[in-house]
């Protein structure tokens, strides 16, 4: 799929992964939405680098625990130009053990981590046939969509429940959005393994990690966007999850 001058939304662009991501893209050709709820200097930052790079970008604050959080991005979107790809980045990492849950908490953790990227890749659907896409009787690819879910999605942890249900339930949706949106969308999914860390690891905690990875180190944002690349450029992948993990997984 040629992107080059194509729209791209990514949420949580304001987070080291995310904002990869973006620049990422802005690097192939493509202007870009970058979301953020918390962190607008970040964001902006990150609009400000694509834009630099000749493409047309514009950070976005919208909490994704919000049902509006959806059409506010799209509405945003679509100023820039025709909207091509998504990239569900955004997500809360936390772990809860069972017997101490807190239903505002879980709650959270599912409308943030699965119904936004479902209601988004639902307002990008509906976006494309608007535009007089049929996505169904194409034999192109018209766009792409890309969840970036975990590895705890594949191989769930104990302790993480809320979490790893978020994740397993974003591989499924992106399963069945696959087979539903094609053959004009493809959907897929990435699980990094150790990318990026909540605050500082131990020497302990590393070593014990470090243990369990084949390739013998943690993941960087270049491994995720590569891969991201590749699903982009490679029309006849869909419905599938790349553990991009180091081998941990296996």
């Amino acid at each position: 799929m040629d992107i080059a001058g194509k729209t791209a939304i990514v949420t949580g662009a304001s987070g080291e992964l995310g904002r990869e991501i973006a620049l990422c893209l802005g690097g192939r050709g493509m202007d870009c939405v970058c979301h953020y709820h918390d962190h607008a200097d970040a964001a902006n930052e990150t609009a400000a680098a694509i834009r630099a790079m000749g493409r047309e970008a514009i950070a976005v604050k919208a909490d994704l625990a919000s049902a509006d959080a959806a059409e506010v991005l799209m509405a945003e979107a679509q100023k820039l130009g025709p909207v091509r790809v998504v990239v569900n980045s955004a997500s809360i990492f936390a772990k809860h053990a069972i017997g101490t849950l807190n239903a505002s908490e879980v709650s959270e953790i599912l409308a943030v981590n699965l119904t936004a990227p479902m209601l988004l890749c639902d307002a990008f659907a509906r976006y494309l046939k608007a535009e007089g896409l049929d996505v169904q009787a194409e034999q192109d690819t018209l766009a792409a969509i890309v969840n970036m879910v975990d590895v705890a999605g594949v191989k769930p942890w104990g302790g993480y429940s809320p979490y790893c249900a978020s994740r397993g339930g974003l591989i499924a949706m992106t399963k069945s959005l696959a087979k539903e949106l094609a053959p004009g969308v493809t959907v897929n999914a990435v699980a990094p393994g150790i990318v990026t860390w909540p605050g500082k690891m131990d020497a302990g905690e590393e070593q014990k990690q470090l243990k369990m990875i084949p390739a013998g180190r943690f993941g960087t944002p270049k491994d995720i966007t590569r891969t991201l690349e590749f699903l982009l450029d490679n029309d006849y992948i869909t419905g599938q999850v790349l553990c991009v993990d180091g081998g941990k997984t296996i």
